[in-house]
């Protein structure tokens, strides 16, 4: 655990050095590096812009801004961005870019997106055969409240989006107290992910969220309010049920709670609620600004050093797999990880991933709600290291 908490604090104390510690460069480079917001906002994005815009100040690159995502790069919408026009912007939510080339000659782009970045940086990758000028080493950040980004366990926005949908339901659970028993149903955002619905269920208590990647019917919703019925006929006053917006076409947020409504006749009555946006949040948690820092520093020193690879007889040209990334966080590492690579990864037609961490921590959903269920624990974790050390 030591070594763990050291890397951890090394991870934060290196960004903090770069970014406290000023050492403007005497000599300026020719290179542009362009930032570009790409789909919907969330909190902690501007905390990696302005990381982003001192590092590569602090390297004596040109830092742009791209305003309106790629419609903006298409219709000339870039401005230089220097030091203090960022200035402040780490505690602000939302983008302050928007997130809606020759005539600059960027050299390099830096994309924070929701998932249509990541299509959208296949689609400029594709489009290296025919368009020279899009050679350049390309870095995408997962910025998205929807925590759906291919090649990584967490998105910069997550953490502020399930903050804000925990404190919700605790605050509308609380809206019934001194009223009689009370079941609540919840439409959480996040497109066909149900990571929002799954880890919002568990910090809350919900006693069930219904998602698109665990798939369910008509049996499993009869189950759940037969259960439910039976739980309120005790001393449980509240229940909180909690469906992802894009879970089932069929069983709506209507549906369940006219069905629930309906069974829960003489025991409980139920109210519905849609989040909608204010999901997104507010000022980024301490955990958004922490991330994006970390990931706009580090993707401005990739490419630093990517241009010395790319550099050839007086201009930067980059077309291999490789110098077009995803930056994301698996298990414990920030890697980087090339966007062709994480092709065979992805749903595209529901923008995510095919395999998802978090999934495997339903289970516990069950367990909580009092179902009578076993849980597998039969994943291995390498231990090997700490038996060795023991047996020495």
């Amino acid at each position: 655990m030591a070594i763990f908490f050291c890397r951890s604090f090394e991870n934060n104390w290196n960004p903090y050095k770069l970014l406290a510690h000023v050492h403007l460069p005497e000599v300026k480079t020719n290179i542009n590096i362009a930032i570009v917001n790409v789909g919907a906002p969330c909190a902690g994005m501007n905390a990696a812009v302005r990381s982003a815009v001192r590092i590569g100040i602090l390297q004596g690159h040109h830092m742009l801004a791209v305003h309106d995502g790629f419609e903006g790069l298409a219709q000339g919408l870039i401005e230089p961005i220097d030091w203090a026009k960022v200035g402040g912007w780490t505690g602000k939510g939302g983008s302050m870019l928007g997130t809606k080339s020759r005539k600059f000659s960027v050299s390099l782009s830096v994309a924070l997106p929701f998932c249509q970045a990541f299509a959208g940086g296949l689609e400029l990758v594709k489009a290296r055969e025919k368009y020279e000028e899009l050679c350049i080493p390309m870095v995408i950040i997962p910025a998205t409240v929807s925590n759906n980004v291919p090649g990584s366990d967490f998105s910069i926005g997550a953490d502020t989006a399930l903050n804000t949908i925990t404190m919700t339901c605790d605050r509308i659970k609380q809206s019934a107290a001194g009223t009689k028993r009370r079941v609540f149903i919840i439409e959480t955002m996040g497109g066909y992910c149900g990571y929002l619905a799954t880890m919002a269920g568990l910090a809350s208590g919900a006693d069930a969220a219904y998602i698109f990647e665990d798939a369910f019917n008509i049996h499993d919703l009869e189950i759940n309010v037969e259960h439910l019925v039976e739980k309120m006929k005790t001393t449980v006053k509240r229940g909180l049920i909690l469906r992802n917006e894009g879970c089932n076409p069929n069983y709506t947020t209507d549906f369940i709670y006219n069905l629930y409504s309906q069974e829960g006749k003489g025991v409980f009555d139920c109210r519905k609620n849609v989040l909608g946006h204010m999901q997104q949040g507010g000022t980024p948690t301490p955990f958004d600004r922490n991330f994006g820092t970390k990931m706009g520093a580090k993707s401005v020193l990739w490419i630093t050093d990517k241009l010395k690879e790319c550099y050839r007889h007086g201009r930067i040209f980059a077309n291999t797999p490789d110098s077009a990334c995803v930056l994301g966080m698996k298990k414990r590492a920030l890697v980087f990880q090339p966007l062709e690579e994480l092709k065979e990864q992805t749903d595209f037609e529901h923008r995510i991933p095919k395999t998802q961490w978090w999934l495997r921590l339903r289970p516990i959903l069950k367990i909580l709600a009092k179902y009578k269920i076993a849980l597998d624990t039969t994943e291995k974790a390498t231990m090997e290291h700490i038996i060795k050390k023991r047996g020495q």
